[in-house]
C-alpha cells in the first residue's frame, strides 16, 4: 500500500513562489511516475505536471509551462513541485497522484493519491 502526503501549500501573494512537496511511502516510489494535479472550486480536477521515475520525462500543462517545475528525490520518496511567478488563477488544492507505469497527464491511469494541499494565490 502506498500513502502520499502533500506539504508546502498556503496563501502567497501574485508573482509569488511556494514549493510544495509529497512524502511517498512504500517501496514502489522509486520506480513509480509522479503527477501533480488541481482542482479549483466549481471545476474539475485537471493535470499540472508528471515526471517519470529517473526524471528523464517530465510533462506540464501550457498554463503552468515556465512557471512551474517538476522534480524528485528518490532517496527520500519525495517529489517536488515549484511554483513561481503564481498567478490567481494558480488558487486550487493540488494533489501529488503515484502511476506504476508511465508518466501521463490523464488522471485515470494515477492509482494512489494523496490528501491535497491548498494554495491561494491573492491578488
Amino acid at each position: 500500500q502506498v500513502q502520499l502526503v502533500e506539504s508546502g501549500g498556503g496563501l502567497v501573494q501574485a508573482g509569488g513562489s511556494l514549493r510544495l512537496s509529497c512524502a511517498a511511502s512504500g517501496r514502489t516510489f522509486s520506480s513509480s511516475s509522479m503527477g501533480w494535479f488541481r482542482q479549483a472550486p466549481g471545476k474539475e480536477r485537471e493535470f499540472v505536471a508528471a515526471i517519470s521515475w529517473n526524471s528523464f520525462i517530465t510533462y506540464y500543462a501550457d498554463s503552468v509551462k515556465g512557471r512551474f517545475t517538476i522534480s524528485r528525490d528518490n532517496a527520500k520518496n519525495t517529489v517536488f513541485l515549484l511554483m513561481n511567478g503564481l498567478k490567481p488563477e494558480d488558487t486550487a488544492v493540488y494533489y501529488c497522484a503515484l502511476n506504476l507505469q508511465m508518466p501521463a497527464r490523464s488522471s485515470r491511469v494515477y492509482d494512489y493519491w494523496g490528501q491535497g494541499t491548498q494554495v491561494t494565490v491573492s491578488s
